[in-house]
């Protein structure tokens, strides 16, 4: 870069108005304390005066710990943990040798374990922070020091520098354009990094500095103060809700142990009074007591120190060690890798897995998430007939056109499969002509021919790339453009036009004009927009071809495609004329000057004459609808937070089918003040409820007084500036603020219903008098859409879930826009793509594909939760089993702090004899196969409902330990007391009472976790029996004669077990207390198992039996499905409410003015600017409602149980504000075989219809059939038992496959709906057989 001689070294000063101040971050705490910027000054190259500002340097640090404070810090952070500071208080009293009775390393060794092991974790783990932002601060750039330009590490870069960036260079700061290589200082640049968009955006500099010649940037904002950075948050310390109620079950806990100290410790003062005084002669108490109160106090420690293994530190490092093995399943799932890019999953953090099974909310961004924002041209209407229709949907897969013979200018990644519009085009038809004539004309695409042929489109918004690559496959070559011309190939003619006008696209128009002429003189103008603007300016004698294409449109709106209608309209020269002078002064217009121009194209834009329509797919992510169906059977509730505006998003709800025609209601929130938000959130609420009541056949209890309070009536308009007007146009005086409804009214709702709200109403949703507002009407929708959201705004929104629902929550994004989001979540997943790697660094999960979450949640996440919940459940159980005989005897010791075990015993318990089978129960078990977790999404609910462990579960194990140490004392007391040997000797000694008990302990753990697991490996069997052998190897050498000779101090058990081992009574009594312990827990299991089990439990009865038959009967379950939605397809390709425009994807006014402009046009004669399911699943009612909330079907008069009634709701009626609703009622009886009865119709209602399936009957003989099961879940499981004549079913019982669905969905059909789908690769859900004999 060349410095102008007359410009001295220290340029010009350049004062910036701050429009972004400091924010206060997603916590409320500040990311600075500095006082609030309302300008910055910074001097362009002059370093010594900018650092007088003390700006910030561009640094980045996403670590959160350094060298220095990573002890003190981390440990810190560790002792948060209640347990760790616990167990370092018991360390402190056990250095007191007056009340310890075990040495001090048994508790610092174990506990120094656990604080390393979690310090090397959190280390490894920032490491990977600090080499990634050392990978971005290293980085090269150009900046101008001393007159020339230097070689710099961005990290060096500070405010004021002037840099110098070339093509395709990553910029790692906030720049000020000051010049470019372009006309006119133009640049484009890809903000993919930032927001996952591919998009060019256009950015001019100041017109002072733009002559400067060569691409010059000013740095305005370095490193934290960047917006990337500031949209970033602050890295969080986060903590699961299984850590949070251990914390307080330790404190529990550790209160239990207090009272349990402060009775022994009375009974040891009352002893010592009454009995120990009169020994005091020959056994006088140790120095320095000196009477029964101070003895009694000593003792309180002393049993502190003894019972404080009901919370052992190992069960600590278990925790860990079972989360890393958590951790590395889902690094090594081979079905979460991704071949494509190469990408594995990858978990960047252990301490969360096990809450990836209780997630309700998940938080996503659309772009590069939801999409990969590629759009492709898949169908179209040219008067009258459509093209891109796949014939024969069950015949031979139709061959890809090869364009390239027909037209060597083609792009050969275009994909198109109907030739009969390739050979309309060679035969020459006029109307198909004229089409693709106006896609090559009709945009504000920018074209880059590299080399001759080679083509490269950079469009504002890919839709407009795909319109343009369509035409150029097609025969009309888009070539190049300048201010006043387009150069295109037709059928390889070259051919240019005259550019009149651009009459440019925005949000309000929805349409874009263009107006040419051709070589021969004739002026024409042609339109392209959604058609609900442009057909009602078509001339009337279009009528016919109108309907024709308006049902075409219909048919790809139910697809899910992006539709536009296109027009054109011959103009005379006079018309020009006259129409030329009214744009030219609406154009010089001072006062406004934007209504003046849309009148004048109000004007031209009449009478004009329909070509036909385009239908365009937006390139969803592999397997994403599949995803979010199978997401929301699991009762996940899914918002999708977006930057882009409102067309976008609800176009994507319906490609990724978290919109469908089937719901009841979707709600539009558009106010633009607090009290119109207000109101259409209050109206909104009121219409689920009135549609609530009217579905469950009246009003619902509670719902009454809260709906008439607030109901304001139809009829009524929104005037700007958010006035409520009535349909006579009178104002009505807004009602007083009125409280929301409870929370469990808006949880009681029945119906699908979604919300979409826009970035501006949204703003004042989460003002903190509307937050209760906002969630209670969101969280009863199926599904929310938030638009226009900023980054702040997406992490205030999970923000206030986590406040008000109290519920796991998770982000996922991809880009750097989505890191604050993705910091707040409970949980943080980062989409590593090639849009950048912010959001995976920032992320606690990553992985290449949105489909992954499926089995990220519903496979690792429930295993986690479940083995995790398991584990605890046993540890709990096992060591207050252990701890509480310390408790029983100390009754019958005299309190004297007297341990029963041997003290090496008590060492090993948890280290040696008990901690290898519970670490494998908790990394290896599981209840159901993988992949009959992804088959029955409702398996996930205990996770969401918290039901495996909470503190009634905490209890009930605490329970069966003391009822487990209470067998185990007094059964060996009472039998051993009056026992004898063979030789005639008693066996009444403490020894031999010790090993009685601490054998009997180590049998009736290991049998209890024999129970408990579910799953077996070949490690379960090493470590559970290899365990109990150790005991027995490991006590044999203890009480061996070899150590007691070597050291006789220590080993004072010398002989015991090998004496006591030989007495057939002994044995009898271990066997006894086993029975006694085991018993009642197997007795119970097997009531519940019969009575109310699971739904884990029917799932694996299913597939015993299936593996014990191995013979299919009648069809599959996907065939069900497959046939359902076949149906399906005829009742979407009616509906006509759900057409939805291309434009959506334009995020601003179109290039139009630029281009005629000619600003970013080169002088040469090339014009390049250089830029370097078929339908699937609707939404289904899962079983869940709340707790509170669940329905239970009595069984009917004969005996048999009710099926429970599916929902199908009807389709919805079209897009408008507030309360307006999306489709109309729509109900087509679908029919379903189940191989032994034809399911009946469903009956149709004004919004909503309910379907109550048949009963099959299998057999011929239907007998009585068991009780509904009730699940812990609270869902109904319905059974329909029928008698089964011969065959190897168990018992002769069978379940039908209806009831079976019954029992784990809540319709019959459900699986009718959930994995038809036109993606490829997609996995199936459902591979049950219609019928289990």
């Amino acid at each position: 870069m060349t410095v102008p001689k007359d410009i001295p070294e220290k340029w010009f000063p350049v004062v910036l108005s701050l429009k972004r101040k400091k924010q206060k971050g997603c916590n409320g705490a500040k990311s600075k304390k500095r006082k609030t910027e309302e300008e910055r000054r910074v001097r362009a190259n002059d370093r010594e005066y900018n650092e007088k500002f003390q700006y910030a340097s561009n640094c980045i640090m996403t670590s959160k710990y350094n060298i220095i404070t990573f002890l003190p810090v981390n440990l810190f952070e560790q002792f948060q943990e209640v347990a760790n500071t616990y167990f370092l208080f018991l360390l402190i009293l056990q250095l007191i040798p007056q009340i310890s009775s075990l040495s001090w390393f048994t508790t610092i060794v174990p506990l120094a374990l656990v604080l390393s092991i979690t310090a090397v974790k959190d280390a490894t783990d920032d490491y990977f922070r600090h080499k990634s932002d050392n990978q971005v601060n290293n980085r090269q750039s150009q900046v101008l020091i001393h007159g020339s330009l230097q070689n710099e590490k961005w990290m060096n870069v500070r405010v004021g520098d002037i840099i110098k960036l070339e093509n395709n260079q990553f910029v790692a700061a906030d720049l000020l354009l000051l010049s470019s290589s372009e006309p006119h200082g133009l640049c484009y640049i890809e903000t993919a990094e930032l927001d996952g968009e591919t998009n060019m955006k256009v950015r001019q500099s100041v017109s002072v500095t733009s002559e400067l010649g060569d691409p010059n940037n000013l740095a305005s904002f370095d490193g934290p103060d960047t917006k990337l950075m500031q949209n970033s948050g602050r890295t969080k310390f986060k903590r699961t809700s299984i850590d949070r109620l251990m914390n307080t079950l330790v404190l529990w806990i550790f209160g239990f142990l207090v009272c349990m100290g402060v009775i022994l410790a009375v009974g040891n003062a009352v002893w010592e009074r009454e009995v120990g005084s009169l020994f005091q002669s020959y056994l006088p108490w140790d120095h320095p007591v000196d009477n029964f109160m101070f003895s009694a106090f000593l003792s309180f420690w002393s049993y502190v120190i003894i019972l404080n293994t009901v919370v052992p530190i190992s069960l600590y490092v278990s925790v860990e060690v079972i989360r890393l093995g958590h951790s590395y399943f889902i690094n090594w799932d081979q079905q979460m890798f991704c071949s494509q890019c190469n990408t594995a999953a990858e978990a960047r953090t252990t301490t969360l897995n096990e809450e990836l099974g209780q997630v309700e909310y998940i938080f996503s961004d659309k772009t590069g998430t939801l999409t990969q924002n590629i759009m492709s041209f898949n169908k179209c209407s040219i008067n009258g007939q459509t093209y891109g229709e796949v014939t024969d949907p069950l015949g031979p897969q139709q061959k890809r056109l090869d364009f390239t013979p027909f037209n060597h200018l083609a792009d050969p990644g275009f994909c198109f499969y109907d030739d009969t519009l390739l050979e309309s085009v060679k035969v020459g038809d006029l109307h198909t002509h004229e089409f693709f004539r106006l896609l090559s004309l009709c945009h504000t695409v920018m074209s880059e021919e590299k080399s001759e042929g080679e083509l490269v489109y950079k469009a504002q918004s890919p839709d407009e790339g795909a319109l343009v690559t369509a035409a150029r496959n097609f025969g009309f070559v888009f070539r190049s453009r300048t201010p006043g011309t387009i150069t295109t190939t037709e059928m390889g003619r070259t051919v240019t036009y005259t550019l009149l006008a651009i009459l440019d696209f925005n949000n309000i128009r929805k349409r874009m004009s263009v107006i040419v002429r051709n070589p021969e003189g004739r002026i024409r103008l042609y339109c392209k927009g959604a058609d609900t603007v442009l057909l009602e300016r078509l001339h009337p004698c279009n009528h016919e071809l109108m309907n024709i294409t308006s049902d075409h449109l219909n048919e790809y709106g139910a697809d899910g495609l992006r539709t536009l209608a296109l027009a054109y309209r011959d103009l005379s020269e006079d018309e020009w004329e006259a129409w030329s002078e009214s744009h030219r002064c609406a154009d010089k217009a001072t006062d406004y000057r934007e209504d003046r121009l849309a009148a004048a194209y109000e004007q031209i834009e009449q009478d004009m004459m329909l070509l036909g329509a385009t239908a365009i797919e937006d390139k969803l992510q592999e397997g994403v609808p599949q995803t979010i169906a199978v997401l929301s059977l699991a009762n996940i509730k899914i918002w999708v937070l977006t930057g882009d505006k409102q067309e976008t998003a609800v176009n994507i709800g319906y490609s990724c089918k978290m919109l469908t025609d089937d719901m009841t209601e979707v709600f539009i929130i558009g106010g633009h003040t607090v009290q119109s938000v207000r109101q259409e959130l209050r109206r909104a609420r009121e219409r689920m409820i009135e549609l609530s009541q009217s579905r469950d056949g009246g009003k619902e209890e509670g719902m009454e007084g809260w709906g008439e309070a607030c109901f304001m009536g139809n009829g009524f308009r929104e005037r700007q500036g958010g006035d409520v007007m009535g349909g006579g146009g009178k104002q009505l005086q807004c009602p007083p603020p009125l409280p929301p409804p409870p929370p469990n009214l808006m949880d009681n709702i029945s119906g699908e219903f979604a919300l979409v709200i826009n970035g501006h109403s949204l703003a004042h949703a989460l003002e903190a008098d509307m937050e209760m507002e906002f969630v209670s009407t969101a969280c009863a929708c199926k599904a929310v859409i938030c638009c226009r959201v900023t980054p702040l705004q997406k992490a205030q929104v999970v923000e206030l879930i986590k406040k008000h629902k109290k519920a796991v929550t998770l982000a996922i994004g991809d880009g750097a826009n989505d890191v604050s989001m993705i910091k707040s979540a409970h949980i943080g997943v980062g989409i590593s793509g090639q849009e950048g790697i912010q959001a995976v660094l920032a992320s606690d999960y990553s992985f290449s594909q949105f489909r992954f979450l499926q089995r990220l949640l519903l496979v690792h996440g429930r295993w986690s939760y479940l083995r995790m919940c398991r584990f605890l459940c046993y540890f709990f159980y096992k060591n207050f089993a252990f701890t509480m005989v310390h408790f029983w005897f100390g009754f019958f010791c005299g309190f004297s702090a007297q341990t029963v075990y041997d003290q090496y015993f008590i060492t090993l318990y948890n280290i040696v004899y008990t901690s290898l089978p519970v670490l494998a129960m908790g990394i290896f078990d599981q209840d159901v196969p993988d992949q009959r977790s992804l088959e029955y999404p409702k398996l996930y609910e205990p996770g969401q409902l918290n039901l495996l462990f909470n503190k009634r579960e905490f209890f009930i194990c605490i329970a069966q330990g003391i009822y487990t140490s209470v067998v185990l004392f007094f059964v060996p007391y009472a039998i051993l007391s009056d026992a004898t040997q063979s030789t005639g000797e008693p066996l009444a000694d403490y020894q031999t009472f010790a090993v009685t008990t601490a054998t009997a302990l180590v049998i009736v753990v290991s049998v209890q976790i024999a129970l408990d697991t579910g799953f077996w490996t070949l490690f379960n069997h090493v470590f559970v029996w290899g365990s109990v052998g150790s005991y027995f190897t490991i006590m044999f050498a203890l009480h061996s004669q070899t150590l007691f000779r070597i050291f006789p101090n220590q080993f004072h058990f010398v002989g015991s077990a090998q004496s006591m081992l030989l007495q057939p009574v002994v044995w009898l009594t271990i066997a006894l207390a086993t029975a006694i312990c085991i018993v009642p827990v197997l007795a119970f299991r097997f009531l519940k198992l019969d009575l109310k089990p699971q739904l884990s439990d029917t799932v694996r009865y299913t597939q015993l039996v299936q593996q014990k038959k191995r013979k299919p009967v009648g069809r599959t379950v996907g065939g069900a499905w497959h046939s359902a939605g076949s149906v399906s397809e005829g009742r979407l390709g009616a509906r006509g409410s759900s057409r939805r425009s291309g434009y959506a994807f334009a995020h601003q006014e179109g290039f139009g003015e630029l281009i005629t402009s000619g600003k970013n046009m080169r002088l040469s004669s090339l014009a390049l600017a250089t830029f370097a399911s078929r339908h699937s699943s609707s939404w289904i009612d899962t079983l869940r409602r709340k707790k509170h909330s669940h329905a239970h079907t009595p069984p009917s008069a004969s005996g048999e149980c009710s099926p429970a009634p599916s929902c199908v709701s009807g389709s919805v009626p079209p897009l408008s504000t507030s309360s307006s609703v999306l489709g109309g009622s729509q109900d087509t009886p679908i029919e379903e075989d189940t191989g032994t009865a034809p399911a009946q119709n469903t009956q149709t209602v004004p919004t909503s219809s309910t379907q109550t399936p048949p009963i099959s009957a299998a057999a011929s003989e239907t007998v009585a059939p068991q009780a509904p099961a009730q699940a812990p879940s609270a869902s109904n499981l319905t059974y329909t038992a029928v008698k089964s004549h011969g065959g190897d079913s168990p018992g002769g019982w069978t379940f039908t496959l209806g009831t079976v669905q019954e029992a784990l969905f809540g319709w019959r059909g459900i699986t009718a709906r959930a994995t038809a789908s036109n993606s490829p690769g997609s996995p199936s859900v459902a591979k049950e057989t219609s019928k289990i004999e």
